[in-house]
């Protein structure tokens, strides 16, 4: 099973100091679209009112973000699951798992970020500051600079099953061809109401789970199969592809 995850706005700072190497990263059919956004990154970054005006940034915001497009080519590095921050990569609390767990999600989670399209989840990223609908001077829309590379990077990687659980802005960054088994998570109330806070924190829960347990999952009827003996609510849908993943609320993790 590959996994599909969203990346976030917040980032930690810091990591390994060691170059970024795009070749090195999952999917490495991608290269060359990420050596172009990174190169239009660093060029944007030498001017902070465009990166101000192409990024929209806040006073506060701009400063950091001129630095760290400006350095990804030399910042430091760190697992693009620890990079991430936020209410996901908070409950998915990938520094808290054991190696195994870790080992797991390296093989089988993929982060789709915009500069970089899909990496590994282990794989070291530097911090960087671009959202999926921004327009980079010097490079094409976003969609359409990685929609049908991504896609066929997918097919290329032949996994058995693919879990998406993307926002709808990534996932148009790199649609799962229909030759790929896949299902797209949405997450709902029981009374089949969307969820914006708590979709994120339930997307963390379940990759966590998904690490710990680690399920033979090849398939959505053994996704299914799995979620039932679990106790996770994942149902299906009335539509093509589509599965629900039921939460009312947030649950502590003891």
């Amino acid at each position: 099973m590959m996994i599909l995850l969203p990346p976030s706005e917040t980032k930690r700072p810091g990591g390994r100091s060691a170059p970024a190497d795009p070749s090195a990263w999952a999917l490495p059919g991608l290269r060359h679209q990420r050596e172009q956004v990174l190169d239009a990154l660093v060029a944007l970054a030498a001017d902070a009112e465009a990166t101000r005006r192409v990024l929209k940034l806040s006073d506060k915001q701009l400063a950091e973000a001129v630095h760290d497009n400006a350095g990804l080519r030399t910042a430091p590095v760190m697992p693009a699951v620890d990079r991430y921050t936020g209410v996901l990569y908070d409950a998915l609390d990938a520094a808290s798992l054991d190696g195994y767990a870790r080992r797991w999600l390296g093989a089988h989670a993929l982060v789709h970020s915009a500069p970089y399209g899909p990496v590994g989840a282990l794989d070291p990223i530097p911090s960087y500051r671009l959202g999926a609908g921004a327009s980079v001077p010097g490079l094409p829309p976003l969609r359409r600079l990685w929609a049908d590379a991504v896609s066929a990077a997918f097919s290329a990687a032949a996994p058995d099953f693919v879990l998406d659980l993307r926002s709808e802005a990534y996932a148009d960054l790199g649609p799962v061809p229909t030759d790929v088994p896949s299902a797209y998570v949405r997450v709902v109330t029981e009374q089949g109401k969307a969820l914006n806070h708590f979709n994120k924190h339930a997307k963390g829960e379940l990759v966590r789970r998904f690490a710990t347990e680690r399920p033979k999952v090849g398939s959505r009827r053994t996704l299914l199969n799995w979620a039932a003996r679990a106790g996770v609510p994942l149902r299906e849908t009335a539509e093509t592809g589509v599965l629900e993943l039921v939460t009312d609320q947030p649950t502590a993790r003891k």
